[in-house]
Parts: C-alpha cells; sequence; structure tokens
C-alpha cells in the first residue's frame, strides 16, 4: 500500500478505466520492476551492456510499450494519459529511472512515427518495438549541440533510392539496445538535407539493425554515465551509412517541425517519469520521519527545518503532477480526439510546465531526503542516491535543457518578437 495516493481531485479525475489500467501496471511493476531496479542499476553500473533484455520483453508482454500507437501497428490503441500512468508507475517501481526512460522513449518516439511515417514502415517497426524485440527512440543531439537542433550538421545526400548519412551523433539513449535487442531498431533521427537552419532539416526512421542484422557504416560508442543505468547511452559515427527513400518521416526538409511535435510528446512522459521517481522518495522521506528519533525520542519532523521543507517540496509534487496530467489530457484531445478545436502548437506551454516542474522538484527533493537521512544517506546501502542521479539527468538537459522550457513559456506567453535576440 502506498503512503503518497492521489487525493481526490475533481479538476483531475481519473475513469474507472484509467485507475484499472494503473492498477494493472501496478501489480506487473511491484512483481517484476520494484524487487529487481536496484540490481539492474548496480549491474549496468559495473557494465553499461548489462542490459535487462529479458525484463524489457516482460514489459512487451505486458503491453508497456507503444501504449498510444494504433492496434493496426501492433501497438496497444491506448491514450497518451494511459502513457503516462504507465511511465509514472514505473518510475515509481525503479525511481533510478533506467527502465522508465526506456519505455517512455518507446512509448513516445513510435507514436510520433506513427504520425510522419510510411505505412509499411510503420507496419514493419511499430510491432517489433511493442513486442519489445526492438528499440525506437531519438537521435537528434549532437557533439557541437544538444537543444541547438537548427545547427545539426549530420547529413542526408539522396541518391537515387537512398540516402546516404555522414556525421556523428552523441549523447543517444539506446545504443547498445539496438545491438542486443532480438530485432533491432533504430530512432527518428534529423538530418540535413537542405541548406542551413531549421529549414534544411530532415527527419527519419533511422533504422540500423534489423531482423538481428547490423548494417554498414554505422560505428557506436557506449558511454559510462553516472546514474540512470540499465539504459545504454553512446554516441556514433557515420560514414555513408545508406537508408532507403522510404523511411523519410513526413516531408523532406520539414523534420525540424516534426521532431518538435515528438519532443512536446516525449517531454510529458519525461515528465511523467520524474514524478514517479519523487512520489517514492516523498513515501521514503514519510517513512524516515516515523522511525527516525533524535534528542529524547522526538521525530525529526517535529523539527519546522524539516516538515515546513516536506511541506514546500509535497507541494512542487502535487503541481508537477498536475502539469504534467493536464499536458497528457491536451495531447489525447489533439492527437487521439483529433478535436478541430485544439493544434499541436497549444501543447507549447503545458508541456514545458510540465517538463520545468517535474525534473527540478524530483532533484530537489532527492537532495533533501538525502540530508534528512544524513550519512547513512551517503552509503551505497540507502537506495536514495539513485533516485537524485537518474533524474538528474532531465535537469541537465536530456530531451531539452530547463532553461529553452522557460525561454517556450516566455516565447508563447510573451510574443516571439519581443523574446528573440
Amino acid at each position: 500500500m502506498s503512503v503518497i495516493e492521489y487525493p481526490k481531485d475533481p479538476v483531475l479525475e481519473f475513469s474507472e478505466e484509467e485507475k484499472l489500467f494503473r492498477e494493472s501496471v501496478r501489480e506487473f511493476c511491484e512483481k517484476y520492476i520494484a524487487p529487481k531496479w536496484i540490481e539492474v542499476d548496480e549491474k549496468a553500473e559495473k557494465d553499461p551492456m548489462a542490459i535487462p533484455v529479458d525484463l524489457i520483453k516482460k514489459m512487451g508482454e505486458q503491453g508497456l510499450f507503444c501504449i498510444p500507437c494504433s492496434d493496426k501497428y501492433g501497438g496497444q490503441g491506448g491514450t497518451y494519459t494511459m502513457t503516462t500512468i504507465a511511465i509514472e508507475e514505473i518510475a515509481y517501481a525503479d525511481p533510478a529511472v533506467a527502465l522508465a526512460v526506456y519505455a517512455l522513449l518507446n512509448n513516445g518516439w513510435p507514436f510520433a512515427l506513427e504520425l510522419f511515417g510510411k505505412e509499411e514502415v510503420c507496419q514493419e517497426i511499430i510491432p517489433e518495438v511493442a513486442k519489445g524485440n526492438a528499440f525506437f527512440g531519438i537521435a537528434s543531439t549532437e557533439p557541437q549541440g544538444g537543444s541547438d537542433v537548427a545547427g545539426i550538421k549530420t547529413t542526408a545526400e539522396k541518391k537515387g533510392d537512398v540516402y546516404v548519412f555522414n556525421g556523428e551523433k552523441a549523447y543517444i539513449s539506446g545504443v547498445g539496445e539496438v545491438q542486443k535487442l532480438p530485432w533491432g531498431g533504430g530512432w527518428f533521427l534529423i538530418a540535413r538535407t537542405g541548406g542551413e537552419g531549421h529549414r534544411g532539416l530532415s527527419a527519419f526512421a533511422f533504422i540500423v539493425r534489423k531482423n538481428g542484422k547490423l548494417k554498414e557504416g554505422w560505428i557506436p560508442t557506449i558511454y559510462e554515465d553516472i546514474g540512470r543505468h540499465g539504459l545504454t547511452t553512446g554516441g556514433f559515427i557515420l560514414e555513408n551509412f545508406e537508408l532507403e527513400k522510404d523511411y523519410l518521416l513526413g516531408e523532406e526538409n520539414k523534420g525540424f517541425y516534426h521532431v518538435m511535435e515528438g519532443f512536446n510528446l516525449a517531454r510529458i512522459v519525461v515528465a511523467a517519469a520524474t514524478i514517479g521517481a519523487a512520489r517514492w522518495l516523498l513515501e521514503k522521506a514519510v517513512e524516515w520521519f516515523r522511525q527516525r528519533k533524535l534528542f529524547g525520542g522526538r521525530s525529526i519532523a517535529s523539527f519546522q527545518g524539516v516538515s515546513f521543507k516536506f511541506a514546500d517540496l509535497y507541494a512542487r509534487w502535487e503541481a508537477s503532477r498536475y502539469f504534467v496530467y493536464r499536458a497528457a489530457r491536451l495531447a489525447d484531445k489533439i492527437y487521439i480526439e483529433k478535436d478541430p478545436n485544439f493544434s499541436p502548437k497549444d501543447l507549447n506551454v503545458p508541456v514545458a510546465l510540465a517538463k520545468n516542474y517535474g525534473p527540478e522538484t524530483c532533484v530537489d527533493l532527492a537532495e533533501e531526503v538525502m540530508k534528512w537521512y544524513g550519512a547513512y544517506a551517503y552509503t551505497k546501502e540507502a537506495p536514495i542516491f539513485r533516485a537524485w542521479l537518474g533524474p538528474f539527468s532531465y535537469v541537465i538537459g536530456a530531451e531539452g535543457a530547463q532553461n529553452i522550457m522557460r525561454y517556450i513559456i516566455a516565447r508563447d506567453i510573451i510574443g516571439r518578437e519581443f523574446v528573440q535576440g
């Protein structure tokens, strides 16, 4: 039984179907993920390629990937709110968030693939991702800059029926998974097909390994991260890598706009992962307060310096949770219900609020919980540090730097002409 439960909330009430879905995901996570998450984190810390392939396969069998994708492509035919619920629960069970991040990538980016990909490409890739046989994430970051998508230098030159790629990508999730999962996989990759700036970019379903066979011209490297072990991060160099033209997503030279929609979808579930980890941290704090006695038997929560700080962080968690589910509901309006009263740009500010608040709240909470635990938190016996290092990746830049979120909010509220330099 969770210590921290959602209060009754008429503004953001979950349907019976959503409650049952949450319970089914929670039961799966309690059985298969919660008992394993520390082991997964420890093994992959020593060997980044110690990927929990069997657990990924179980998650696929449970239907935790491609939740919002159409069932005609082997997806679950669910909603983005259901996707968000699943990611939150996975992160609660694995607050180091490696498995949650694997799941969020393999929900958000296959859905973006469905939005822009050709029928036969969706039919080929999405079913394998849904079953846990393949990885499909995002590859936009390059060594010279992360959030500067318009500055991408990797090129894709069209030659007959193929595009030929040259360049380098960095800080990409899933570089190991595409090599170890049965089918393979790849990324929603952005490359330059035209002139300078954002109008010269195109998006691709960039598959480097399929049916267990690795294509030539892809040279990967695996990084050793400080946290979030269990999901690989790496880079790769492309040397005359050939990809059939059918793997172009949407229109040529419109890739910047396509990937921005994808980022909005991905950032919702990124924030969902951080509120799931934060809920775990809140519970660890409450458990500690109820057992830790000082100065003649007083609970440390009896000191206002502790309890007031907890109250402030709890309030930030509630706000973050509201921002996350508000954005998920709006994504459903736009992409699932196709409500004509809403458009993709309406997601900009709600998503930026969720991505801005969720990760920062989670990391600040983790730091405070470690202080409340004291010296014990500085040992590996206490798992709190794992829930600090994993979500921290989303404060320092993954899926868009925090100041980019602030820029989006200011730009859309104040006006682009007043905010741009």
